[in-house]
Parts: structure tokens; C-alpha cells; sequence
């Protein structure tokens, strides 16, 4: 449903060609050091110094026209369907669509690489022996939209401020930041603890650069409609609060030309539309409301599309693939509450859901079962421990047997929607568990009934959610779905106030110090947090700082797919479903690079509006 932990463009950072030196966490041994364009988790870079735009781009592409669709993905305090507040970057209000395009970074990533990034507001950056300073040289070019000089001063403040007042996403990744000084106007000299992750570095050369004349005099943390000074290539047009905002192209804008910034940005506006309800969204784009729609139901997809804008191939719709891992999709059970602290009744309210008979009545067969925390991904933990997974794992106290063993996948069913075998099992689970039978309701071993809330703020999981009510009444678990206002729904999310509630997050290839924002204790305390289920595990805490000090792509790859076999045998989440591809629906007015990047859909950065095009369907 939802992006994921706080990804500034799409996480990562790139430096030099063959002159770089692998970059290692603190601790490691550094080369000499010298001036870079770029950087990366290993070292690895694709793009030399004098590179003049990335591969996935159309360095030709026209400027002009107009881009109109809906947030598909959040991160800050977005919601998918409503918004209150022009900044995402806090924890208070609903923040609107596309306010990242109104700010630039220190660096940004490069979307065919799994996480390199390269310069934009500076232009090279110097990397301490010791890992722990890392001095940006910012263009003396770069601009705020008001036409004043962005400054290293800016950058200090913006930084600070994120970490001090930024939303938790933010806040909590950055914290081993130590410090950010400015020497000068284009020197900015960022610190970090000796403990520090060893992405930290790139999250903090992706975070948005403020004004610090303009935040000066305002409250950074209150929700507010007023455009911010951004640099960006966007600046904020039309707002309609919860219904539409627009971003207008900035036509003289400062990076323009730079190799970063070559074959993007094309529109002259750009608007994203928000509803309510996702059947009144897909009539909206039928009548041409809107003009790009990326399906996320499958049975609309499947039988919805066959209205006459589509007949006559002024709509168009087609399945992209996604080389990214799919993230983890599902119900998220809250262990803060006393009766989901045993992971005996967690994997025995999993056991209700029948994924198999779900996917093939209600979603035409579109999906495959998620088991891991790192599904379509080499991250993804499979068979028995390896060597180096036994090394990180028997250190470790407390572990279930089970990590040692198989990994644990989600039982597969009959598909007649009541597999009986199952609630057999998951009712025996219950009764090792200490629960117990009175009439219809089954008991906690404290006497209270075992009740449970699916809370959403959509409607759209509602078919696949009622048939899983009816399986948890079965064994005497009084269960329902309340579905409340977006607004309800993220103060109520931000407070950890429910029992389950669907959510997916998003993972790159190169996971890092932010997975600790997700599943690590700290997290677990902090309001707001994406660790949703309130996982608070010292071994848990172990592999997450083995996967941020990862010194190379293997041990990144280990340390993940011990985290993997530990997160799964908790039960924390009843898993959904992912799929690999995009599935688009365009009004045929775009047009796209030949070569379109690896890890990302590229939309709208790297699209164009066709005039050609256009004028053909009636859409000039």
C-alpha cells in the first residue's frame, strides 16, 4: 500500500570512476583520499567523472506539456488519498504529492545502479581516512528560487533541523550524524559518530536542502499550506487541499544542464489528483480526469478496462517489469498489545488467511505469496542456514530453533477458502498458547476474549479481509474491519492504536541503517516509526548493525538473510502477495526513453509529454 522507509529519491550515492576507492564503514582502512563525483555502499560506479547524462535518460527529450496521475507510493507523513500540509518531512499533517521535486540534495541517485549517487548541489565531496567526515564542495551556481544563493550554511541548517525536528523516517536513520558545519559558502564538513552505518553517509547526501533565511522565522514542525522556498526544478502551483496539487516547471532553473539533470524534468506542469475512493479514481481517469494510472487491483484490472477511450487506443495499458525487490506487503499485528505478545497466536491468526483461494477468486490469479521480508531478491533467505548465516546466528540468544532449520514460508492450502487442516493447526496453536473455549469465544489465558480490529483507511482489501474474519470466528476469535478517514487513520498509525492494519513497504538492493526504522527496538518506542508491529529483539538489533556495517555486497547478503529467517519465525505480519511487474494505463500523450532504468519505473523524471501524440487523441 504504502513506499517505504524514508527514501530520498531512491537511496544511494555514487562517486568516481576507476580513482575510488572502495568506501567502508568506520573501522575500515581508507586509501588516500581525493576528490570525488560520486559514492557508493562498495565502491561500485558505473559513471566516470565526465559522464554527460545517465544511460536511461533521452538527453533529446522536449520540454513542454503537462503530466497528471495519483501518489502511488508514500514516505514522511504522506497519505495516499488525502493531504493538509506542504511538508512531508515532519511527523504532523498529511503531506501532498511531489514535494520532493520542489528541493534539491548534495547528491542523487542513479536509478540504473543498485545504489550509487552523484553530485548535484555539490560537486565533489572528500572522504576522511577514518569514514567519519565527509566535506561537500558545493556549486557556487545553486540557487533558490527566490534567486538567492544556496549556501553550505543551508546545508548545515537543513541537516541539523532534519535530525532534530524531522519526521521519525528521517530523525531516528540520522541520528550518528554528529555534526554538519559550514566553512565558507561552498564548504559544508559533515561529521558522524564511529558507530555510524555504513549508508548513513549517502542517506544524508540525498536529504532536501532548506533555506535557512526562510525557516528562520517558521515553526518547521507545523503543518502548513504556504510553498516553501524550495530549489528544485518544481516550484508549487494550484493547490487544492485533499483534492489536487500542481507543480509548475521553474523554467530557469539553476541545475538544468548539469549531467545529473539531462533528459528530465520535461513537463511544465505536473499535478497529482487525490481521492477517497480507488472506484472513483479509476472512473476519473476513464473520463480523462487524470492521465496516467498504475493498477494495483487486480480484478480491475482484469475486467475494468474495456471502455471506449481503450477500444479506441486513445488509452493504452501494458505490464513493465520491476527488477526491485517487492518489499513486504501484509497485516502488521501489534505486539504492543498483551493479547499478540505470544507468537503462538500470531502464526494461528495467519493461518486463516487463505491466500490460495483469495487469489484465485478475487484476483484472477495476478499474484504470488509473499514468505520473506526481502521477496524477489537474492536478500531472500531460502533453505537451511548457510556457513556465514550460522556465524551470525548462534551467537545470538534466545532464537527459536526453527532459524537454524528451513526457512519458515507460509503454509500453502487446499484453496476451498476453509482449509481445515489449517485452523486445526492453528487451533492447537492457540491451546499451547493457554487459550481456551467458552461457547463461542475463545479466551485468552487471562479470561478476556481474544478480539481483533483490521483497521484501513481504504476499502479496497475489504474482499479479501471479510473471508478472513469468518475464518478467525471459526475458532472463536471476534474479529472485524473499521475503516476510517485518512486523517483518522494516520494519527491512529502514528500512536501504534490498532490490532492489524495493511501496509507495504518498500526495500532497495542495498538495505541499510534504515531497516533499523522499521524493526529495530528504538524504533519500536518511537511515535510515528514505521516498525508498525512494535519488534523490539536484541538479536534483532544485532543483524540490523551487521547489515549497515556490511563491508561488502556478500556480507550484506548474509547478514540479510539471517535477519530474514529471524523476522519470519516471529510471526510479525500476516504476509500478502507481490508481483513483478508495473501495470500501466496511459492516456497516449507520453513519451519514453528507449532504455529505461533498471530499479526504478522512471515516471514522470525521465517522460515526456508527445505532442504528436496528443494532437492525434484529441489531448493538445
Amino acid at each position: 500500500m504504502t513506499g517505504a522507509p524514508w527514501t530520498p529519491t531512491r537511496r544511494g550515492l555514487v562517486l568516481g570512476a576507476g580513482a575510488l576507492a572502495a568506501i567502508r564503514p568506520s573501522g575500515g582502512t581508507w586509501a588516500a583520499d581525493a576528490e570525488r563525483h560520486g559514492l557508493s555502499s562498495f565502491g561500485e560506479l558505473k559513471y566516470g567523472p565526465a559522464f554527460e547524462h545517465f544511460d536511461y535518460v533521452n538527453p533529446m527529450a522536449p520540454r513542454g506539456g503537462r503530466f497528471s496521475g495519483q501518489l502511488s507510493s508514500s514516505t514522511g507523513n504522506q497519505a495516499l488519498n488525502t493531504f493538509n500540509t506542504l511538508n512531508i518531512y515532519v511527523l504532523r499533517g498529511e503531506g501532498a504529492a511531489g514535494m520532493n521535486l520542489t528541493f534539491d540534495s548534495l547528491m542523487v541517485r542513479a536509478l540504473d545502479e543498485p545504489d550509487a549517487v552523484y553530485g548535484l548541489l555539490a560537486r565533489s565531496v572528500a572522504v576522511s581516512p577514518d569514514g567519519l567526515t565527509y566535506t561537500f564542495s558545493l556549486r557556487p551556481q545553486a540557487r533558490f528560487h527566490d534567486g538567492s544563493r544556496l549556501t553550505a550554511q543551508d546545508a548545515a541548517f537543513s541537516l541539523k533541523l532534519l535530525r532534530d525536528k524531522g519526521h521519525p523516517e528521517i530523525a531516528e536513520v540520522i541520528r550518528a550524524m554528529t555534526d554538519a558545519r559550514a566553512e565558507g559558502e561552498d564548504r559544508l564538513v559533515v561529521t558522524f559518530a564511529p558507530d555510524r552505518a555504513r549508508d548513513l553517509p549517502l542517506f544524508v547526501a540525498q536529504l532536501p536542502i532548506f533555506s535557512a533565511a526562510y525557516y528562520g522565522g517558521r515553526d518547521f514542525e507545523a503543518s502548513t499550506l504556504e510553498a516553501p522556498l524550495g530549489s528544485g526544478p518544481y516550484r508549487v502551483g494550484a493547490v487544492d487541499p485533499g483534492r489536487s496539487i500542481g507543480l509548475e516547471r521553474v523554467p530557469d532553473y539553476w541545475a538544468a544542464d548539469l549531467p545529473v539533470n539531462v533528459g528530465q524534468n520535461s513537463f511544465d506542469t505536473i499535478r497529482y489528483e487525490y481521492f477517497r475512493d480507488r472506484t472513483v479514481a479509476f472512473e476519473a481517469f476513464k473520463s480523462g480526469a487524470f492521465t496516467f494510472r498504475e493498477e494495483f487491483t487486480a480484478r480491475v484490472w482484469a475486467t475494468g478496462y474495456d471502455f471506449p477511450a481503450l477500444a479506441e487506443r486513445r488509452v493504452v495499458r501494458e505490464t513493465v517489469p520491476d527488477a526491485r525487490p517487492s518489499g513486504t506487503q501484509g497485516w502488521w499485528i501489534n505486539t504492543r498489545r498483551e493479547a499478540f505478545r505470544d507468537p503462538r497466536v500470531r502464526e494461528a491468526i495467519g493461518l486463516c488467511f487463505d491466500f490460495e483461494w483469495s487469489n484465485r477468486n478475487l484476483m484472477y490469479g495476478a499474484y504470488t505469496r509473499t514468505a520473506s521480508f526481502f521477496e524477489n531478491s537474492d536478500l531472500k533467505a531460502t533453505g537451511k542456514p548457510s556457513a556465514e548465516e550460522i556465524a551470525l546466528l548462534e551467537p545470538l540468544k534466545d532464537l527459536p530453533p526453527e532459524v537454524f532449520g528451513e526457512a519458515w514460508t507460509p503454509p500453502v492450502s487446499d484453496g476451498s477458502g476453509q482449509d481445515r487442516a489449517l485452523l486445526k493447526r492453528a487451533d492447537a496453536l492457540l491451546r499451547e498458547a493457554g487459550c481456551t473455549r467458552q461457547g463461542g469465544s475463545l479466551l485468552l489465558p487471562g479470561g478476556q476474549p481474544l478480539t481483533l480490529e483490521f483497521l484501513d483507511d481504504d476499502p479496497v482489501f475489504q474482499a479479501v479481509t471479510q473471508p478472513f474474519i469468518r475464518n478467525l470466528g471459526l475458532l472463536g476469535i471476534r474479529a472485524s474491519l473499521r475503516t476510517v478517514d485518512p486523517s483518522q487513520y494516520q494519527a491512529r498509525l502514528k500512536d501504534f492504536d490498532f490490532d492489524l492494519t495493511a501496509r507495504r513497504y518498500a526495500s532497495g538492493m542495498t538495505p541499510g541503517a534504515e531497516l533499523r526504522e522499521t524493526y529495530g527496538s528504538r524504533a519500536a518506542r518511537t511515535a510515528g516509526s514505521n516498525n508498525l508491529s512494535g519488534i523490539a529483539d536484541p538479536a534483532i538489533d544485532s543483524l540490523l548493525t551487521a547489515i549497515a556495517d556490511a563491508k561488502s555486497r556478500a556480507e550484506l547478503t548474509t547478514a540479510c538473510r539471517a535477519l530474514d529467517r529471524v523476522l519470519r519465525a516471529g510471526r510479525y505480519w500476516v504476509p500478502m502477495w507481490y508481483g513483478s511487474t508495473h501495470r500501466l494505463a496511459l492516456w497516449d500523450i507520453y513519451g519514453r526513453p528507449a532504455n529505461p532504468p533498471k530499479y526504478d519505473l522512471g515516471a514522470p523524471g525521465t517522460w515526456w509529454f508527445d505532442a504528436d501524440k496528443a494532437k492525434r487523441i484529441g489531448r493538445d
